[in-house]
């Protein structure tokens, strides 16, 4: 067994979110020297079950071995029937498991991206249920920096509370670049009402949910939005100067991306 390609395996399947339950798996079936292999994770994301293959290959020539790619089986707390999406892995950018689920739940996801001449590039990704591929995958639909979507911009038009902090608002960027539904506070009529939040670069927009899960229209006009900078900026001026090492810094260059071509 290539030790160095077992240790390059094993990290590469720990980062994909896969944690490192599947280490003893992975050894054993590269010692058998198999000319390809599966191993098997289960993971639940609150009621919601996934079961996952992941597909290693041997290379012809040599002891290498290679993650190619992940097969998630999803099933829904309210569905009987299970969904199914594959995800490529390259050799530096990869969709998370996390990232895979957030997207088969039809969410977006922010990635930094490498096109075919090898730019990188930065676009939010989305699964397009009305489209597949020859092996009946979901395709991916961009909606690149050019669309127009800026989520910072997006959230300062809505009354939420943690954006009046440096350190919580950077979290919350990066919670809803991975595609995570995250409860926010907002703060309306002097209030405090707990919601949840999901990023929707094809709108453009929010979109806000409340304590039960039901969609919420949202209405705030500049006037309201305006108010609530105001108020957040009276808030911050109050507090002592934040030292920049505490600060949350949110940089694209930090993200893994995934090869998609343009």
């Amino acid at each position: 067994m290539n030790q160095k390609n077992f240790d390059y395996l094993k990290d590469q399947i720990k980062y994909t979110g896969f944690g490192e339950g599947l280490e003893n798996q992975l050894k054993e079936n590269m010692k058998r020297q198999a000319p390809e292999f599966t191993l098997q994770h289960q993971n639940t994301f609150g009621r919601d079950e996934t079961t996952t293959a992941l597909h290693f290959k041997k290379s012809p020539s040599s002891d290498m071995y290679f993650f190619n790619s992940y097969l998630v089986s999803l099933k829904k707390q309210d569905q009987t029937e299970k969904m199914n999406q594959s995800f490529y892995v390259e050799k530096n950018n990869n969709i998370t498991l996390k990232e895979a689920f957030n997207l088969m739940q039809g969410r977006a996801v922010n990635k930094d991206l490498t096109n075919k001449q090898g730019q990188l590039y930065n676009a939010w990704v989305q699964l397009d249920f009305k489209n597949t591929d020859n092996n009946g995958n979901y395709k991916l639909k961009q909606f690149h920096q050019n669309y127009g979507f800026e989520l910072e911009k997006a959230l300062s038009k809505l009354p939420i509370k943690e954006l009046g902090n440096e350190q919580d608002k950077g979290r919350l960027i990066e919670s809803l670049q991975k595609g995570n539904r995250q409860s926010v506070t907002f703060i309306e009529n002097g209030t405090e009402q707990k919601r949840m939040i999901e990023a929707n670069p094809q709108f453009k927009s929010i979109t806000v949910y409340d304590g039960n899960a039901q969609r919420i229209r949202q209405d705030l006009s500049e006037k309201q939005a305006e108010k609530q900078t105001v108020s957040q900026n009276k808030s911050q001026q109050l507090k002592p100067e934040a030292n920049e090492n505490d600060a949350t810094s949110v940089k694209a260059g930090k993200r893994k991306g995934l090869s998609v071509s343009q």
